[in-house]
């Protein structure tokens, strides 16, 4: 009989931690793969049972016989079983093809492209104000624990948080009548020059960039906010001021810092929801970018357009919400070791 003894006692070393993210990861990727194709699956069945017809949307305005739209109808197939029609649009999309749009007669991919960069604009421009905007509010309002400024900031947040987008729209389009663009993206008398092109776009992005950020950033300044009066009280602050640092520095180099990783993951997770929100902005000001491309799809029953445009709308959101997920986990510690 073999005694076991202390030299025979091997100790099993603890798992990578490479395998575990790269599981996580994994999982995360998955999820999101699972996510988009319920989206496809229900948008495509949603746009087929709104009410109208899509063959008449198409002649709207233009005498048609019966035949002619019965030709027409063939020819877009629309005259097959549902399932037909349901894999057929599921064949192109995994090679590429987003079809072509009924009302353009282009490519739905070359149609979307595009309208992304204005998207992408708008959105991008304010998504970097409101950051800036919501994490110095609620810095200085959390610091300030319980004065005018704390409560004046607060209650305006909250505010315009909970206002919809396209009433803040309409009041702002209102409210600055003759002063800013209310459609489009440069005057067609605009000099070909880049500089006068670059102020032109500017100056047509004022009024939707103003209603997107005064929607988007309250969140992130009431975040902010809630993670800093969380860290306030930590031992470690404590620590920092006994040690003689200035408040100014240890709200600088302590807190800030610990209480960003809630906002930083929230910036990329309110990312996507930003870029299909944008739909209601775009709508208002006549922005020409995803957001009104959707809604004229919608208006006039483009199946192929409204598809490809979800599609994109409902990637952007997944995509940003697996790198806020995998963000996280890469940022804090105690995500990496549980």
């Amino acid at each position: 009989m073999i005694t076991p003894t202390e030299d025979a006692l091997v100790e099993v070393p603890p798992p990578a931690r490479g395998g575990g993210t790269l599981r996580y990861v994994l999982t995360k990727i998955g999820g999101g793969l699972v996510s988009l194709a319920l989206v496809i699956v229900l948008g495509f069945l949603l746009f087929r049972v709104l009410p109208g017809d899509v063959v008449q949307s198409m002649f709207r305005g233009r005498p048609a016989t019966p035949e002619l739209m019965a030709e027409a109808e063939a020819r877009l197939g629309l005259n097959k079983p549902l399932y037909e029609q349901f894999l057929d649009y599921l064949w192109r999309l995994l090679h590429g093809d987003l079809g072509e749009s009924y009302v353009f007669n282009v490519p739905v991919t070359d149609k979307i492209l595009e309208r992304l960069w204005p998207t992408v604009l708008l959105v991008g421009v304010a998504t970097l104000i409101a950051v800036g905007l919501g994490l110095w509010l609620g810095t200085r309002s959390a610091w300030r624990r319980g004065s005018r400024f704390d409560r004046i900031s607060t209650g305006v947040a909250l505010t315009l948080w909970s206002t919809p987008t396209f009433w803040l729209g309409m009041l702002l389009l209102a409210a600055t009548s003759g002063l800013f663009p209310t459609a489009g993206l440069v005057y067609s008398d605009t000099p070909p020059d880049f500089l006068s092109q670059a102020l032109d776009v500017a100056h047509h992005m004022v009024l939707p960039t103003v209603t997107l950020v005064a929607v988007i950033y309250a969140q992130y300044q009431l975040v902010m906010r809630s993670s800093l009066l969380e860290e306030m009280d930590a031992d470690y602050l404590t620590t920092a001021r006994a040690k003689g640092l200035r408040d100014d520095q240890v709200r600088r180099r302590h807190a800030v810092p610990n209480a960003l990783l809630p906002t930083v993951t929230l910036v990329f997770l309110h990312l996507g929801m930003v870029i299909a929100g944008a739909v209601t902005t775009e709508t208002v000001f006549s922005w020409p970018g995803l957001g009104l491309l959707t809604y004229d799809a919608l208006r006039v029953r483009d199946l192929p357009l409204l598809q490809g445009t979800i599609v994109v709308l409902a990637g952007a959101v997944i995509i940003m919400n697996v790198l806020a997920d995998v963000l996280y986990r890469v940022l804090d510690p105690r995500v990496r070791a549980s």
